[in-house]
């Protein structure tokens, strides 16, 4: 069972991060365990987002995380965002809960690259209970279509 979820969520998340308007790479802590994550954005709206990870290394890990907030800090280059959403690690043990972000991005004006740094604090809810402070992480992301 643990082997067709695997591929099925590793099937859903190659098709999705194929439509990306963002892709790039992430290092730091992310909430599945591991320190290195593929880093895509797919917009919903004018001011939100979706952000998603893949990660690998201690076992798979998906962060899905909805930007409900992505705001210009006084210029279009300069950027802050807040979101939540799922993230889940499937690997001995299995561990499944929420993320909280909260982060600023800096667009380079000429160049299709984003840089952006995070924080996500998240809450364990399966395979224990608990609650997680680290998850500072720094993005670097192509834009496409700029």
């Amino acid at each position: 069972m643990k082997k067709l979820l695997l591929i099925a969520t590793f099937s859903f998340l190659m098709a999705g991060i194929a439509g990306a308007q963002e892709l790039g790479v992430r290092f730091g802590d992310i909430s599945s365990g591991n320190n290195f994550a593929i880093d895509g954005m797919f917009s919903t709206a004018k001011f939100s987002r979706i952000h998603a990870d893949l990660s690998f290394g201690n076992g798979v890990g998906i962060d899905a995380l909805w930007d409900f907030i992505y705001k210009p800090l006084g210029n279009e280059s300069f950027n802050w965002y807040l979101g939540a959403g799922p993230y889940m690690r499937i690997a001995d043990p299995f561990w499944l809960g929420v993320a909280g972000e909260i982060g600023l991005e800096y667009t380079f004006k000429g160049a299709p690259i984003a840089l952006g740094a995070d924080w996500r604090p998240h809450i364990s809810i399966i395979d224990e209970t608990a609650f997680h402070a680290e998850g500072f992480g720094i993005n670097i992301r192509y834009i496409f279509g700029k």
